[in-house]
């Protein structure tokens, strides 16, 4: 009997330490600088995470963006991290740099890149904008170096065939826009903050985005860039659906994340989607299907991450 009662009081002291210990999970989360989608999406997803599961506890810092989780990770600063796709393409096929051994908890959401322009410029191609100035995001961002592929396959450089400037955060782009200090902005995606500003101000905005031979160009240059549509009144003014390229984003963790917090957060992130589709546009994309389906190989999602996707049958 004595043995019995020393087995149960070891077994409540296991729980207990357990249950404590599963009350105080804090994830460290890298986004990206204040101002970009990144810093905006971050937010909310970590509200979010919280709300639906108390016992994580997410601690968000800005970052300067994609170029900067990674190393981030992979040297176990960060728990978690957002990175732009053509970033997470990079690093998982090793491009002038080791494979990564990160992995994948949850899709974020398209990013079609493009040029924004006020309303009344008199600039509506890519080629229009050689020799001006446009700002092209910050160095470390994802969509930075979308920009470059975009660029690269229609055999142009920023910092030669245009007056590139770099920004030290991503919300001080629509500003120079609407100053005319520069000509056009660089960003992506639906729902882009930086886009949603200059479209909302007085006289609206203009896009641009590659052609049809353009998208075949850089395509051919860069065959993992992928065909992507931003729909018709993603943004204020904007009346039809525009045609570019880009990959989705990613929520990374650290390649020795426990599989049971991965597990945690892929469940809190699904559990939570209509929460996160309410707070913002981009927020919709981020569902379990599209985990399941837009990774580039499934070998690439967290086991936890994998074990929840299986559980619910959106990953076979």
């Amino acid at each position: 009997m004595q043995t019995f009662r020393f087995y149960l009081a070891t077994l409540a002291t296991v729980l207990l330490s357990a249950l404590a210990q599963a009350e105080n999970t804090v994830v460290v989360l890298g986004t990206a600088t204040p101002g970009g989608g990144f810093q905006l999406y971050g937010q909310h997803l970590a509200e979010v995470l919280t709300e639906v599961d108390p016992s994580l506890r997410i601690e968000a810092r800005a970052t300067r963006g994609s170029a900067e989780n990674l190393p981030l990770l992979e040297a176990g600063k960060l728990d978690i991290g957002l990175v732009e796709g053509n970033a997470a393409q990079a690093a998982f096929a090793g491009a002038g740099q080791p494979v990564s051994a990160l992995r994948i908890i949850a899709a974020m959401y398209p990013g079609p890149g493009m040029f924004v322009v006020r309303g009344n410029s008199p600039y509506r191609t890519i080629t229009d904008l050689k020799g001006q100035p446009v700002a092209f995001g910050t160095p470390a961002s994802g969509l930075t170096k979308l920009a470059r592929d975009v660029l690269d396959g229609l055999g142009l450089v920023p910092e030669r065939d245009f007056q590139a400037v770099f920004l030290d955060k991503a919300g001080d782009g629509p500003a120079m826009v609407l100053s005319g200090k520069v000509a056009a902005l660089w960003g992506g995606g639906i729902g882009w903050p930086g886009f949603t500003e200059v479209a909302a101000a007085p006289g609206g905005a203009r896009f641009i985005v590659p052609d049809a031979g353009q998208i075949s160009r850089i395509q051919a240059r860069h065959p993992f860039l992928r065909p992507m549509e931003v729909p018709a009144g993603s943004y204020a003014g904007q009346q039809t659906a525009l045609q570019s390229v880009g990959l989705w984003s990613f929520v990374l963790a650290r390649a020795d994340l426990p599989d049971e917090v991965a597990y945690r957060l892929a469940r809190a992130v699904h559990r939570g989607e209509a929460k996160l589709a309410a707070r913002l546009a981009q927020g919709r994309y981020t569902t379990a299907a599209n985990t399941a389906n837009e990774v580039p190989r499934s070998e690439l999602l967290h086991p936890g991450a994998a074990r929840y996707l299986r559980e619910i049958g959106a990953l076979r």
